[in-house]
């Protein structure tokens, strides 16, 4: 896999991770009865999962370019 792929990856995944504690954090928040700052942390880990998104999508094209049709 190339280099420029791996990152990619990586990057997707260290965004999900963000999202994925995001919304554990919007949960707690939710459970206390504070509704704006659970909003906040859902609408910050929507914001993780679409960069993610992006990333995989990068990493995809990379591994296309280095491997796809020739």
């Amino acid at each position: 896999m190339s280099k420029k792929a791996a990152e990619h990856h990586r990057k997707a995944s260290e965004h999900l991770k963000h999202a994925a504690r995001h919304h554990e954090e919007a949960a707690k928040h939710h459970e206390a009865g504070h509704y704006e700052k659970a909003a906040h942390h859902a609408h910050t880990a929507r914001g993780h999962i679409i960069l993610g998104r992006g990333h995989a999508e990068e990493a995809v094209k990379a591994h296309t370019e280095e491997h796809g049709k020739k």
